[in-house]
């Protein structure tokens, strides 16, 4: 017998002792460390061979107590990679007025972000429509990692007209919000004009970055910011994991 299977076995014997179906006491047991923090969110449980172990049980046992645990929001389980912590799920409200920063410390979590590209170029014929350019005019574009407490929520690309906001990629590029960005070029305040959601499965790089699962869908939005007169300033593509955001949307 190992050391883990000694410290376990008062386990299992008091579980078969209270007279209550085992797989609730599995749950309850795995519910109190989650609760107390030696699982954390997003970490991947034992497998069911070695909770089989631990308490003692038939894997059918562990299962059910799984199904339970996953029936309350506590555990998520992913066909052939285990089960995990299930994570804090974030409400991305979407209202005239969404700022990343804001949405974070709603949430009491600290913002921040890492540039993963920043560079004037063409506007495809996509991006063009959105912003009212001609196809191939040049645009300002600024993809960031969104995190919450360093973790990985969303991955933004924001595209901006250049010709109407010069100074923008130099005030991007010293770092702020986007919010301070277009002050700096002029633009006081702006607000949402049009949002669409979709959702797809994410790229390999996508889910790098993201640290979430290839067989887990992306929440996809495209939204329009306009300025005060209603001209357009900014066309947004933003993905977010689904296992840790889901999207609200405001009257």
């Amino acid at each position: 017998m190992t050391t883990a299977d000694a410290a376990a076995a008062p386990v299992a014997r008091a579980l078969r002792e209270r007279g209550v179906a085992l797989w609730r006491r599995i749950a309850g047991a795995v519910e109190q460390e989650i609760a107390a923090g030696t699982l954390a969110p997003g970490a991947r449980l034992p497998t069911e061979a070695q909770m089989s172990a631990r308490f003692a049980v038939n894997r059918h046992t562990v299962r059910r107590a799984l199904e339970e645990l996953s029936r309350n929001g506590l555990v998520r389980v992913e066909q052939g990679r285990g089960s995990f912590v299930a994570e804090d799920v974030l409400d991305y409200t979407v209202g005239p007025r969404t700022r990343f920063s804001e949405w974070i410390r709603r949430h009491n979590k600290e913002p921040s972000g890492q540039t993963l590209d920043l560079r004037e170029m063409p506007a495809d014929s996509t991006i063009a429509a959105a912003l009212g350019l001609r196809p191939g005019a040049r645009i300002v574009r600024l993809e960031r990692l969104g995190l919450a407490d360093g973790r990985p929520v969303s991955i933004g690309a924001h595209h901006f007209p250049a010709a109407r906001f010069p100074r923008l990629l130099a005030a991007l590029r010293v770092g702020g919000t986007i919010s301070d960005a277009l002050a700096e070029a002029g633009v006081a305040d702006y607000r949402r004009q049009a949002t669409r959601v979709t959702a797809r499965m994410p790229t390999e790089q996508e889910a790098a970055l993201l640290g979430m699962p290839r067989n887990r869908p992306l929440l996809v939005t495209e939204n329009v910011n306009v300025d005060s007169a209603g001209l357009v300033v900014e066309f947004g593509m933003s993905r977010y994991p689904t296992p840790r955001v889901q999207i609200v949307f405001e009257p």
